[in-house]
């Protein structure tokens, strides 16, 4: 097959830097729909080509689909103008997966971010059916996401190229964290690649990644925009000095507990968010996370 340069376009479907954007509450547990256009302004002020809303980080889990719709269009009418805007609509179900996609088209998104159905395992022909028919449900671009750590499953290379295939299946969001996997994908395939893993973003983007959908970006924006526009100029040395700069922040925000937590703890330590309301099963981050997260983040820069 050709390789996946000859199929790649030159401006990527959904832009380089992209934030898996929270989703703020009040204390309440409401919704918070202008904290919500806040957080989406100030991440494409800060180099933000796109934003996908109603992801895992979004606490997608948790809201209902009626909050979905309504912060797809807040985000839209924030940003919408300047900023690609993605739905994640993802579900364990395909009727229901559709009746989001639906939804978040006749809302006026940009794509869709779909993500492997998740608990009840589906084998590998179930994947390309279920996936298959979301991409045949609207005329959106379709972003699979591939994350086995959190689905149960992966969406494996020969699943991937025949999705390929599909007009609107076009790019990948890669959590699966096998980089042997995705250059074949690469090499075999026109599907572009988004890193979904902040502590590949690097390593991604050397294998022929067109850009990120980052967690860590709530709060390190300018820097990821930095390491990817010098991945872009064959600036090895600037990329590496980043990546590693960002370290602590990644390791504060991926793995010290679940990341959505100490992510909206972190936009408060930053002053982009008021509250840090999380909605159960998922809990504010303890005074003592937030005090690593403050040291982690002060040595990655990215705090006073």
């Amino acid at each position: 097959m050709s390789s996946a340069a000859s199929h790649a376009p030159a401006a990527p479907p959904f832009g380089r830097l992209t934030t898996a954007m929270i989703t703020p509450f009040r204390p309440d547990g409401a919704l918070d729909l202008a904290a919500a256009q806040k957080v989406a302004t100030h991440l494409v002020d800060q180099g933000n080509d796109a934003l996908v809303i109603n992801g895992t980080t979004g606490e997608s889990p948790t809201t209902s689909d009626a909050e979905k719709v309504q912060l797809l269009k807040a985000v839209l009418e924030a940003v919408g103008d300047r900023a690609k805007v993605v739905a994640g609509v993802g579900t364990n179900d395909t009727a229901h997966t559709i009746e989001c996609a639906k939804a978040a088209a006749a809302a006026g998104v940009h794509g869709l971010l779909v993500v492997t159905p998740y608990y009840n395992k589906p084998p590998q022909d179930g994947l390309k059916a279920h996936f298959t028919a979301v991409a045949d449900s609207t005329e959106l671009p379709v972003m699979l996401y591939d994350i086995p750590g959190r689905a149960g499953v992966p969406i494996k290379t020969e699943t991937l190229l025949a999705l390929a295939d599909h007009p609107r299946i076009i790019a990948v969001k890669d959590a699966k964290g096998d980089l042997a996997a995705t250059t074949k994908v690469l090499a075999n395939s026109g599907l572009v690649y988004y890193c979904g893993a902040d502590e590949l973003n690097l390593a991604s983007l050397a294998i022929g990644a067109v850009g990120i959908v980052s967690v860590v970006a709530h709060v390190a924006s300018p820097q990821y925009r930095q390491l990817i526009d010098a991945v872009l100029a064959g600036d090895l040395a600037t990329a590496q000095r980043i990546d590693r700069q960002l370290v602590p922040a990644v390791e504060a925000i991926m793995t010290r507990t679940q990341g959505a937590i100490m992510v909206k703890a972190a936009l408060k330590l930053a002053g982009v968010i008021e509250h840090a309301t999380m909605r159960l099963p998922l809990i504010e981050a303890t005074a003592g996370q937030v005090d690593w997260l403050t040291t982690d983040l002060k040595t990655a820069g990215l705090i006073a």
